[in-house]
């Protein structure tokens, strides 16, 4: 008997984690926006008013404006976005130009600053004394819809320019050597061959910059002006008026584009699964095409060294533009409002356990569920709250975070206000996409491996940590990295949490820029960036050195 209850121990351990992880996800996600949904019920005084408080704000008069607003500059990013980093895209993937590999970092640029940064950059260079402020036509202001616009381009370029890489890297070379056979030109090639291929990536990007756009809160509050946008009303009703009911209904509705993004963009997959596996497509060389392609480039990554050459040089400058001559007196935080070195510590410690606790948490989760089948209801429950925080955005899941743990009746409401509810917040903001990496890397692993070390009576955490961890070290990696540097740039998610003891670094560039001390805050901008430039670094090195090691058998 005593045998047996042995035999069954590591089923159980395996079970109980799903368990935990299930219980960390619906605390972390699910929780949270129930608790939004039930303030958006209440008055203020805590009286259930049902669908009272939709109907009363959307009678405000400045409502409707700012959702046509939001929608507008929305449409118009998308717009903008998309023919940049699908032609960017093709050219990295489509041509034989030279610098490929230098390009795709540069354009990951914007990943390593808080969306705060081109909101500073544009100010300097087109603002009241901007260095170009003469090239914006008479009567045209970089505070407001043009500044978000140009602020948000920059923010979302990358994650149009990830999907859109992965669409156009994947083509049937047999498809192009028929049009070609059939007398196609480039263009009728491009229409009948590569559109229908990369559609789906097409509507993914789309919905992707469209929600991101439509759900930011750091670019139109820095340079909106008076030009209302429902993220930044969501701040007003919560931080200016204390009016959380009606932050909690603005909340509820910019959740809508998310889940209707998210939706989409699962159909786009499972149509997209359905088609043929693709042959590599290998580009010939073609002089004029590749010019062309390089000198795009070029001219795109001009524009993100700018935008971030343009806020360092704003950190070391003096007075700009009166006194341009150099100096570090910005980077003494000390000196100025918004939270000193501290936030910057409390950034790192930040960065540090959500790296730590995220890693533990996301590949533990995804490989219970890849890997091993010991508590079916339990992981049923994770499969589906790992793909829920893709459709949530920050602003929304922050607000549903002091609506939830903020509760007296809520046993946890110790958390609050600590840096364990912003590891927390943040591990769940980014959990989906960190469990995609975790579960592809598991995916390309034979399952044989659990059931031979199943038949021998090996107990799973043996297998994990010599067998699978080694040979899944880089996607676990890079899935530290994202956490680490998504952390350190962080701002809608965690804008109602932080207190004046857990202050963070992309906070105090808000804060700073709030009081006047832009400079101030283009230097912590600055700071941001160099730290997670550094760090992915450092997570380069660290793959290359462990993967020597752990990587052997691929060669």
């Amino acid at each position: 008997m005593s045998l047996g209850i042995k035999l069954d121990l590591p089923e159980r351990m395996a079970g109980g984690m799903s368990y935990l992880i299930a219980a960390l996800l619906l605390l972390g996600v699910a929780g949270p926006l129930l608790a939004i949904l039930g303030k958006a019920m209440l008055s203020q005084t805590g009286e259930w008013v049902w669908l009272a408080n939709f109907i009363e704000i959307t009678a405000v008069a400045s409502f409707w404006p700012a959702v046509i607003n939001s929608l507008w500059v929305s449409i118009a990013t998308t717009l903008i976005v998309l023919p940049l980093a699908y032609l960017f895209a093709a050219a990295l993937t489509r041509s034989r130009m030279p610098g490929k590999g230098l390009f795709r970092y540069l354009a990951l640029i914007p990943l390593l600053a808080p969306s705060l940064l081109p909101g500073i950059s544009l100010v300097y260079l087109f603002g009241n004394q901007g260095l170009l402020k003469s090239w914006l036509p008479l009567g045209v202001s970089i505070y407001g819809p043009l500044g978000i616009v140009l602020g948000e381009a920059f923010y979302t370029f990358p994650h149009a320019l990830m999907i859109l890489l992965t669409a156009l890297a994947i083509a049937d070379a047999r498809l192009y050597e028929a049009a070609t056979s059939l007398g196609a030109g480039r263009i009728r090639q491009w229409f009948t061959v590569t559109l229908p291929a990369v559609r789906y990536g097409l509507i993914s990007a789309g919905f992707v910059v469209f929600t991101l756009v439509m759900t930011d809160f750091g670019v139109p509050k820095l340079i909106g002006g008076q030009f209302n946008v429902l993220a930044v009303e969501a701040y007003k009703q919560v931080i200016g008026q204390q009016n959380f009911p009606k932050g909690a209904v603005i909340g509820l509705l910019l959740l809508l584009p998310a889940v209707l993004s998210f939706m989409v963009d699962y159909l786009v997959q499972q149509k997209a699964l359905l088609t043929s596996r693709a042959q590599p497509l290998v580009p010939k060389p073609a002089a004029l095409r590749d010019a062309l392609a390089l000198l795009w480039c070029c001219g795109v990554a001009t524009w993100l060294l700018v935008m971030l050459g343009v806020a360092v040089a704003a950190s070391l400058i003096t007075l700009w533009p009166y006194n341009m001559n150099l100096t570090l007196a910005h980077f003494d935080f000390e000196q100025m409002d918004g939270g000193g070195w501290l936030a910057y510590f409390n950034s790192l410690k930040l960065a540090f356990w959500t790296a730590v606790c995220g890693v533990i948490t996301v590949f533990t989760g995804a490989y219970l569920n890849e890997k091993l089948r010991s508590a079916p209801m339990a992981q049923a429950v994770l499969r589906v709250l790992a793909m829920l925080p893709m459709a949530v955005p920050g602003l929304v899941l922050g607000l549903g975070y002091v609506f939830f743990f903020n509760a007296p009746s809520n046993p946890l409401h110790g958390l609050y206000g600590t840096m364990s509810i912003l590891v927390l917040c943040t591990v769940t903001h980014f959990y989906t996409t960190a469990h995609l990496t975790a579960s592809t890397a598991l995916k390309q692993m034979d399952s044989e491996f659990e059931a031979v070390a199943a038949s021998l009576k090996v107990p799973f955490w043996k297998t994990l940590s010599r067998v699978t961890v080694p040979v899944c070290l880089p996607a676990i990696l890079d899935i530290a990295r994202y956490y680490f540097v998504s952390a350190m740039t962080t701002v809608s998610a965690v804008i109602f949490l932080y207190t004046p003891d857990t202050v963070l670094s992309s906070l105090a560039v808000l804060n700073m820029d709030d009081a006047g001390d832009t400079a101030a805050a283009a230097a912590m901008a600055t700071l941001i960036v160099m730290t997670s430039a550094l760090v992915c670094l450092l997570f380069v090195l660290a793959s290359v050195l462990l993967g020597k090691r752990s990587q052997a058998w691929r060669g």
